[in-house]
């Protein structure tokens, strides 16, 4: 039996920690499927015949949805519940995954990434709002964070691995078509253990939907404009109209949140400083994270002559990089605290990438990134920690969908960054577009320590 407390928490719930896994593995393919479909593009343009715009937009398609109607999940997690919201989510991703890999076109195929991302979106935040309810313990939250935190930062880079896996052996569909048996075997699953949770606000059960498509297109946008940023130049007039576009929108759903009575999300919610560090540490960690994996994917791929399965395999030691960083924080963050963790994290990513933007081979390469991993797995920890540890149960939902939007624009400004620096290289110039960009990398990595130092809340001392 679980007892809900009078705050809405579930406590000591007995199956808490196999909950824990359905839910860390439906998180798992989410962020999987932000990098899985990397190495796999070249093999969908052949087959499909699609055009380099239909190529582009197989993966931002899945990254604007997910990361545009985050807050919109988040919302609907502590409206309605977070339980049902789970389930929807879950099914609604399923089933564009089976979209996507019987696609005969570029039309279905998108439209199955979009359905993904809508199912992400309401699935994520949802999930990690289960998480938060559920350890109601501050060091069993912790340890549950660590593992939600390293199961999503080692999801990326396992997609990549997977991704040069699948594509060697069965084809490109079956990197969609996996997600249906994982997905059938997580629903059933969390049917079995997963307690009823009530809403967080039955007293105001509506959505802002004006405010939910205001955001939605704001972030869109927003994510389209790094996007081309990174292929016409960051200073084109296209890409200032899509940003002006995009803060136009931002500052509309700011005025409609301030005037509705029911509005997506509490705008001093971001006034506050532990969920605005964590926010921002979750945004740079995922920057660096996708900038490792998309620098390191062109790398091997295209100067080093690597095929798919080899560069797959070169992003192991990545992987469980990532995931023993996330890991290891999960368990000092309680002793050392999130700020010093924080800057520690920083602090190795920056190493990390030194070493190939200052000596770029196979096994430099290798060793830098999964240097660098380690810290950077150690980031999505002090970023759950520090955003989600005071926040009200009713608002955990809200805080989960926040910290899922930074981390899908942290994504997007990881790639258009990076693609931008080594352009030269990604057209076939040689390494030293890719030296720079590693480089340029670095620098943010150790700008963002200097930042953390101070903007991290320090440890609270015990009264």
């Amino acid at each position: 039996m679980t007892t809900p407390s009078a705050q809405g928490v579930v406590e000591s719930h007995p199956k808490r920690w196999l909950a824990l896994a359905f839910l860390g593995t439906a998180q798992f393919m989410l962020i999987l499927d932000v990098t899985v479909v990397a190495i796999a593009l070249p093999l969908m343009e052949t087959d499909l015949g699609l055009s380099r715009e239909a190529v582009t937009w197989v993966v931002t398609a899945y990254t604007v949805a997910f990361g545009g109607l985050m807050l919109l999940g988040g919302r609907s997690a502590d409206l309605f519940g977070a339980k049902p919201v789970v389930f929807t989510g879950l099914t609604a991703f399923v089933a564009g995954s089976l979209a996507a890999g019987l696609a005969d076109g570029e039309t279905t195929l998108i439209a199955g990434r979009i359905a993904q991302g809508i199912g992400a979106a309401l699935l994520s935040p949802a999930a990690l709002s289960v998480v938060v309810r559920l350890f109601d313990d501050d060091d069993e939250r912790n340890r549950a964070l660590g593992i939600w935190s390293a199961l999503g930062g080692g999801g990326a880079a396992v997609g990549v691995l997977l991704g040069g896996v699948i594509s060697a052996g069965p084809g490109w569909p079956w990197v969609f078509f996996i997600n249906v048996p994982v997905g059938a075997i997580v629903v059933i699953g969390l049917v079995r253990v997963l307690p009823s949770l009530p809403p967080q606000r039955a007293t105001r059960a509506a959505v802002d939907f004006l405010g939910a498509i205001l955001v939605t297109s704001a972030t869109g946008l927003a994510i389209y404009a790094l996007i081309n940023a990174g292929e016409v130049g960051w200073t084109a007039p296209r890409t200032l109209a899509i940003a002006g576009s995009a803060a136009v929108l931002y500052l509309l759903f700011g005025w409609r949140q301030s005037a509705t009575k029911s509005p997506l999300m509490d705008l001093s919610l971001l006034g506050r400083r532990p969920v605005f560090s964590g926010v921002f540490v979750l945004g740079i960690a995922t920057a660096l994270m996708v900038a490792v994996f998309f620098l390191g994917t062109f790398y091997f791929q295209q100067f080093a002559g690597y095929g798919p399965l080899a560069t797959g395999l070169l992003f192991l030691p990545i992987a469980v990089a990532t995931m023993t960083g996330a890991q290891l924080a999960g368990r000092l963050v309680g002793k050392f605290g999130a700020r010093s963790l924080g800057v520690i994290g920083m602090a190795v990513g920056a190493i990390g990438l030194l070493i190939p933007a200052l000596w770029a081979t196979t096994v430099s390469t290798t060793v830098g990134i999964s240097f660098g991993a380690l810290g950077i797995g150690m980031l999505f920890v002090v970023a759950s920690v520090t955003a989600l540890g005071n926040v009200a149960p009713d608002e955990a939902g809200i805080a989960s969908g926040l910290l899922s939007t930074f981390h899908e624009i942290g994504a997007s400004v990881g790639v258009a960054t990076v693609s931008s620096v080594a352009a030269v290289s990604l057209s076939g110039g040689g390494d030293a577009g890719f030296k720079q960009a590693f480089l340029v990398a670095a620098i943010g990595a150790i700008v963002a320590a200097v930042i953390a130092s101070f903007a991290i809340p320090g440890r609270q001392r015990s009264q």
